[in-house]
């Protein structure tokens, strides 16, 4: 009699005792195939996997009731369902609800159309990947591990989101929002938040001392990658020494505008006095700064300013291609027009190169494009720039206001976040 065929998909990134229940359980009902999620899939619900596809594959090949082991390369069933036809599917119960809830009932009206049957085995308590990992973490997090995070992300997700981070409250929230699959993927150090929310111009009197203070409050409570916004880099041996002290943190990037000249925090003042930096000079940053660094991790990347200073579409993808030839391990294109029709261009003509590096975009003034939108057109980076320090400062003069105009505090306290949410958001291991 021909054993029936039985389904059990997995991440197994930290494999423990409650995958084990789930193969035993299986194992009952005939032939156990894995479907073990890629790199990929995992990251893009889940997180970047501690352990490689191959490496997990290793572990539970090897596991008894396990008959073989195949890719799921998304969090869908569909693909290898229809290949193979089970005539069970097994997970743990978790999944009738939560955001797995939608993926369960796709399958249970797939397998019913060759009579098969989904199964439900009680999830095992108090144990998970997600719970392990998240622990591990939270005491084992490394500056190398933190750093060489972004380029895995790059690989693996269709798009990495990243929102800024000036202090280590905004980086908690950062690590600790969810909506849904949703989640930010990385940090961004922006010059102007950090600056202005110590009330100093955008990069005259804060240095790399003070930007080290500020990361190390963020890197001690956080565990996602950072990139920094190292404005131009200042001099070209000021940007070697700067790179290194990030490297050394743990900062995963570093972006660099070709823009020079005097700059100052718009959310003060709007005064520039600005030109761009030839070409030949800012490769020639981009260059020394790669050779400044230890390892292969840290990525420099170049930051174009041709639309902001009028310079049009063609001079910006001679400055890609150049600092691509140069060493760039990314491209951000930057405009602040409201028409996003400028980063639609430039994403076009990008796409057409030979050679690309990862591309990046601050949909700070555009911001009615949506990611899918930006994703199609090869975006792979989307940077929220300023948007926590902008929504709290409207917030914080209103509250101030109120307690002046009111003489006391209850009618401020109406829209504000209670305390014991903000208390939630502080680890307390």
């Amino acid at each position: 009699m021909t054993e029936k065929c039985v389904y059990v998909g997995m991440g197994a990134d930290l494999f423990h005792h409650g995958h084990l229940n789930i193969i035993k359980a299986a194992s009952a009902y005939g032939l156990v195939t894995v479907g073990l999620l890629t790199d990929a899939a995992l990251a893009s619900y889940k997180r970047v996997p501690a352990q490689s596809y191959e490496d997990r594959k290793m572990v539970v090949e090897n596991i008894k009731g396990v008959h073989r082991v195949i890719p799921q390369r998304t969090l869908d069933y569909t693909f290898n369902l229809e290949k193979l036809k089970p005539d069970y599917v097994v997970h743990g119960d978790d999944w009738k609800s939560g955001v797995q809830k939608q993926v369960r009932q796709k399958v249970i009206d797939q397998v019913s159309e060759w009579g098969g049957e989904v199964v439900d085995v009680p999830y095992t308590k108090k144990v998970s990947s997600t719970k392990l990992h998240d622990y591990l973490q939270r005491v084992g997090t490394t500056a190398g591990q933190r750093r060489r995070a972004l380029r895995k992300l790059i690989e693996y997700k269709p798009m990495v989101r990243v929102l800024e981070a000036h202090n280590g409250l905004t980086g908690l929230i950062v690590e600790k929002i969810k909506n849904g699959l949703n989640e930010f993927d990385a940090m961004w150090l922006s010059s102007l938040t950090h600056s202005a929310s110590k009330g100093k111009p955008d990069t005259q009197y804060v240095d790399i001392t003070t930007i080290s203070q500020t990361l190390n409050e963020i890197l001690d409570v956080t565990t996602k990658p950072m990139i920094v916004d190292a404005d131009n880099g200042g001099l070209v041996e000021h940007f070697k020494f700067m790179v290194r002290s990030l490297e050394r943190l743990g900062v995963s990037a570093a972006i660099i505008e070709d823009k020079i000249g005097n700059k100052r925090n718009s959310l003060f003042e709007d005064t520039t006095d600005q030109s761009q930096d030839s070409i030949e000079d800012f490769c020639h940053k981009i260059s020394e700064g790669k050779k400044a660094l230890v390892t292969d991790d840290f990525m420099i990347i170049a930051r174009i300013e041709s639309f902001i200073l009028g310079k049009g579409l063609e001079d910006a993808l001679v400055r890609a291609r150049a600092y691509i030839e140069a060493g760039a391990d990314g491209i951000m294109i930057h405009s602040k027009s409201p028409n996003v029709d400028e980063i639609v261009s430039f994403c076009k003509e990008y796409t057409q190169f030979d050679y690309k590096v990862p591309l990046i975009v601050v949909p700070s003034t555009y911001g009615h494009v949506t990611e899918e939108e930006l994703v199609k057109l090869g975006v792979n980076v989307v940077i929220y720039a300023n948007h926590l320090l902008r929504s709290a400062y409207p917030g914080m003069i209103k509250t101030a206001s109120s307690i002046l105009k009111n003489g006391r505090a209850y009618d401020s306290t109406s829209y504000c976040l209670p305390i014991k949410k903000v208390i939630e958001l502080i680890p307390n291991d």
